[in-house]
């Protein structure tokens, strides 16, 4: 009869078949992860231009004209500091920060510049000055 012993570790190949299991599944989730990050920021950003624009309505109501009509940065945001809770947004995507280039031409805006949002102190338009964020 032969005798039984007991076996107290892992072999070799089930170590393997583990580690390939384990693989497989950082594989599959780690780009979901990395996409939800993006999204965080996207989503971020997004909040941030509701807050702006928002505050930018509030103004115009509450004082019959635009913000910024000095056509600076620091005009906008001194304007605009009593409608915040807080410190001018920043913007999460595309040209991170909190810069705002100021234009008084009326018409549409587009993503062009260095600065992080953009504004037209003439129509009231705020977008992020991001080639997507245009069209938020």
């Amino acid at each position: 009869m032969k005798s039984q012993t007991k076996r107290s570790a892992f072999t070799l190949v089930e170590l393997v078949i583990v580690v390939l299991i384990l693989g497989i599944l950082a594989a599959v989730a780690a780009p979901k992860m990395f996409n939800t990050a993006g999204e965080a920021r996207t989503n971020a950003t997004r909040h941030s231009l509701v807050i702006v624009r928002d505050a930018i309505q509030l103004y115009r109501a509450q004082n019959s004209a635009l913000p910024g009509d000095l056509g600076t940065e620091a005009d906008l945001k001194a304007d605009l500091v009593s409608m915040l809770n807080g410190p001018f947004p920043s913007a999460s995507v595309g040209n991170t920060g909190a810069t705002v280039r100021i234009t008084t031409a009326g018409t549409p805006l587009s993503a062009t510049g260095a600065q992080s949002w953009a504004y037209d102190n003439v129509s009231g338009e705020f977008i992020v000055n991001h080639a997507v964020g245009a069209t938020w």
